[in-house]
Formats: C-alpha cells, structure tokens, sequence
C-alpha cells in the first residue's frame, strides 16, 4: 500500500467517525496504538474535522458575541495543534529516512510530506461535505448539479496530489530530493513576540 492509499483510508475513517456524533466535543474514538504514525494521521483528521466544523458555527451570524470569542480562542488553540502535529509527523520522515544520502544533484521541494498530507486531509473534508451536499433533497436540480461538478474535481485533485506525495517520498527514499523541516514560529501565539502582549508586561 501506498503511504497516500494509508492516509487516504485513515483520513476518510475519521471523518465518517466525526459525523456519527457530528458534535465539536465529541471524544475521538481513535483505536490505532499510540504514538503510530496510524494514531497520528487519524488525529490530524480528526483536529482538522472539528476545526472544519468551529468554522461553521462561529459564522452562525446569531451568535452570542461572547460565545464567539470563546470559539475564536479554540479555533486559535486547534491551529496551533494542527501545526504542532504537521511538524511531529514530518520528524516520522525526518527519522525513516535519516540514513539516505541525498545525490548531489538533489533539489529540495516546496513543501515538506507532512505539509503536503495536510492538505490530503482537508480533502477528505471537503470530499465528504460536498457529497453530501449532492445527496440534498430540498436543493434545486442546479445546485446539486453544480455540487457534482465540484466533487469529481475535488476527487481529481486528491488522486492528483496523493500521486504527488508518493513520488516525493519514493524521491526522498531514494535520494533525489531532500527534506527540512522549518518550525513554523507563529508569532502572534508567542507572548515575547506578539507586540500586543508584551507590551502588557513593560
């Protein structure tokens, strides 16, 4: 199996998981050993399905202001785990292949795996949500139409980039291209390097 065919089947297992509840406080029924790379794939799903769905009420315009503050600060927290957990599985690759020599004709590619995996997750999101906006009974014969179209070309861009991934492992796993992994140093998270809030210490 190839690694995309593991996240994809991961992936596409956790979000159907959320929707069973389909509650943002739900416990995540993640039954993979943990500290697997399987542990950490279904809850980078799982993180980004919750988020998915923060976004949604916190658009609700009825809501109670406070209420929405209170979401802003949990969607802000769900960002930086998403990230935290990006950088973790990218030290998954970072140690497999650790003992291969790059070439020195390498080159090093725009993203790293993981970056690239998390956008295979969203996919599966958004796969999800617009095939059930094609399965709608009380949307007009355009809509569900127009939700068809925009559904095989999000099922195109998986296959797409899940082919992508593959071949960037298979180019790492043999030399051809080489990895870094930059933290991602969110400022506006940092007390020291917000201005907004050191600003509260002096």
């Amino acid at each position: 199996m190839n690694f995309s065919e593991k996240c994809n089947r991961i992936f596409d297992a956790s979000t159907q998981a959320y929707h069973v509840t389909d509650h943002v406080d739900a416990p995540m029924p993640n039954e993979y050993p943990e500290k697997s790379i399987e542990y950490y794939l279904f809850l980078k799903n799982w993180i980004d399905a919750v988020q998915w769905h923060l976004e949604d009420i916190i658009r609700n315009p009825g809501i109670d202001p406070e209420e929405a503050l209170k979401l802003k600060r949990r969607i802000d927290k769900s960002n930086q785990d998403r990230t935290d957990l990006v950088e973790l599985i990218d030290s998954y690759f970072l140690e497999k292949y650790q003992g291969v020599r790059p070439l020195a004709s390498a080159t090093i590619n725009t993203e790293s795996p993981a970056w690239a995996i998390d956008r295979l997750s969203i996919l599966a999101l958004k796969i999800y949500h617009m095939k059930q906006e094609t399965l709608r009974t009380d949307a007009s014969a355009d809509h569900l139409a127009q939700c068809t179209q925009k559904l095989n070309v999000l099922l195109e861009q998986r296959k797409d980039l899940s082919t992508a991934i593959d071949q960037l492992l298979d180019d790492i796993a043999g030399g051809r291209k080489y990895m870094k992994v930059y933290k991602q140093m969110k400022m506006y998270n940092d007390p020291n390097l917000n201005p907004i809030l050191y600003a509260q210490k002096a």
